[in-house]
């Protein structure tokens, strides 16, 4: 049997981890810390296929849904399939949300009026709402949940070898160093997150990457086991995701969020809200980058973000119990992701942004199948 060293327990390494050992491969699994702490954990735990541009991105991000459906049902993970709403409270927003359901007839969009919208998202404020836009296709995971249940699932199933709190400092095929300790395998993929210009620092810094720093918040379980309904947006989310921008009149919802939201764009605010399976409510978020970012949260940030939300839905319970940052790796130069092979047998994967969730199980499959790896059976 081949061997394999994968590096970093987050959702990258984890889906590398499946794809290698689905492949025949006994994998050993190096992480630095006592287990996940980095932005796979600090995320919404959204599945989010409908921020994808049509073709291989779309492709991929419903491929990974599928992994996740059916590894949330093998390893009992808690998932709720809700999909997403964007809400518009204005004409030019509306306008957007009309063009996109019908770019994408192919993904079933639905334009719901403001009754509607109230039917389909019980959280949703219907003062002076235009209109909504409904997906079915997201889906939620908890994502610290995700994180701890799948290492034992795929130590169970597949007899993945966890090592955890042990840091990698040096990585020359075959072999893989942590301090004096040395590891050996066939294949090696490096898949440290923000982290990875620690053992390849010049690639890091050609590499077109940079650091994105996000900040987020979780709000107290509803009373009554009451539900949000699918996951809520508004206007500024069109602003993040690439497969808006297929929308004519997006450029002109631009402008005016220039004109009237310069400090929500400046930042990368664009406001959104999950349920997990306890009632809680993460929400957020914004993006600051920088080849060094910043570890004190701004209070002024999540302000705008509360505020943004006040107007989006309307909550039992809003209190805020926990905030946090995460950083990751994010690429300068327009991919949507960094695949490269530093030297024979090794494999970075990296800079999938805020997209880890959505992407690294379809991601991870078709460069374990299409590397020239050969099956290890």
């Amino acid at each position: 049997m081949r061997s394999a060293i994968v590096i970093g327990a987050g959702i990258v390494g984890l889906a590398a981890t499946k794809a290698l050992a689905e492949k025949g491969y006994k994998v050993t699994v190096l992480e630095r810390s006592g287990k996940a702490v980095g932005a796979s954990i600090r995320n919404f735990g959204m599945v989010w296929p409908i921020g994808q541009p049509d073709g291989e991105l779309y492709e991929r991000a419903m491929r990974s849904k599928s992994i996740w459906q059916q590894v949330c049902m093998d390893a009992n993970i808690w998932h709720d399939p809700v999909g997403s709403i964007h809400l518009a409270y204005d004409q030019d927003e509306l306008n957007v949300l009309s063009e996109l359901a019908e770019k994408y007839q192919h993904r079933g969009y639905t334009i719901l009026s403001a009754d509607k919208t109230k039917i389909k998202s019980p959280a949703a404020n219907v003062n002076g709402l235009k209109g909504s836009l409904y997906s079915s296709t997201e889906i939620i995971v908890d994502p610290r949940e995700a994180l701890q249940k799948l290492p034992l699932w795929l130590t169970e199933k597949y007899k993945v070898q966890y090592i955890w709190g042990k840091a990698v400092t040096d990585v020359s095929y075959p072999s893989v160093y942590a301090g004096r300790d040395e590891f050996e395998a066939d294949v090696i993929f490096v898949c440290s997150g923000a982290d990875f210009q620690t053992l390849y620092p010049e690639i890091y810094a050609d590499g077109h990457v940079t650091s994105c720093k996000l900040q987020m918040m979780r709000m107290e379980a509803q009373p009554a086991n009451w539900r949000i309904g699918p996951a809520v947006c508004g206007g500024l989310s069109l602003m993040h995701y690439e497969s808006f921008r297929a929308a004519s009149s997006w450029q002109e919802l631009r402008k005016r969020y220039e004109r009237e939201l310069p400090e929500y764009l400046k930042f990368g605010i664009h406001v959104m809200a999950a349920q997990n399976q306890f009632g809680e409510i993460t929400i957020g978020d914004s993006h600051e980058y920088g080849a060094t970012v910043d570890p004190f949260d701004k209070q002024f940030i999540n302000d705008l973000i509360l505020d943004y939300l006040d107007k989006l839905v309307r909550l039992k319970n809003p209190r805020i119990i926990e905030s946090w940052n995460g950083v990751y790796a994010k690429l300068t130069n327009g991919d949507s992701e960094l695949v490269i092979s530093p030297e024979q047998g090794v494999t970075i994967i990296n800079g999938l942004g805020g997209a880890g969730m959505t992407l690294s199980f379809g991601l991870c499959e078709q460069v374990v199948s299409l590397t020239g790896i050969p099956n290890s059976k």
